[in-house]
C-alpha cells in the first residue's frame, strides 16, 4: 500500500477530484494549506493574509491511501487534470505504508482501503 499526497493549485481541486471520481477513486482527504514555493500565477491566486512575510499561497493536499498497483495510473490523473503548464502546479509525494486498520470494523491491509 502506499499514502499518495499531492499538492495541487487551489483553483484545479474539483477538476482534480473529478477525475479521480471517474476513474474510482473515491475516498481522499482535502486539506487547505499555505505553502511557499516557486510559484508564478500570482494573477489568479492571492498571497496568504496569515503569512504575507512569506510570501505564502493557498494550495490544496491531496491524501489517498491506495494498493501499489494503482499508483502509476492516479500519479498520471493528477499530474494531467492538475497541471497548467506553470511553475508551481506542484508536487506528488508517495510514501510506503506498513499496515492499515479501519477503527469501526478492524479490517485491516488492502481490506480497510
Amino acid at each position: 500500500m502506499k499514502l499518495i499526497k499531492a499538492f495541487i493549485r487551489y483553483r484545479k481541486t474539483e477538476e482534480v477530484y473529478r477525475a479521480l471520481e471517474k476513474a474510482g477513486f473515491c475516498c481522499m482527504t482535502f486539506v487547505e494549506c499555505e505553502g511557499t514555493g516557486q510559484y508564478s500565477d500570482q494573477e489568479e491566486d492571492h498571497i496568504s493574509d496569515k503569512y504575507p512575510f512569506a510570501n505564502a499561497f493557498r494550495v490544496i493536499k491531496i491524501e489517498i491511501l491506495v494498493a501499489s498497483e494503482h499508483v502509476e495510473k492516479l500519479v498520471s490523473i493528477i499530474r494531467q487534470s492538475g497541471r497548467t503548464g506553470y511553475r508551481g502546479d506542484g508536487m506528488i509525494l508517495i510514501s510506503p505504508v506498513d499496515e492499515v486498520y479501519k477503527v469501526r470494523t478492524d479490517e485491516n491491509g488492502v481490506l480497510a482501503i
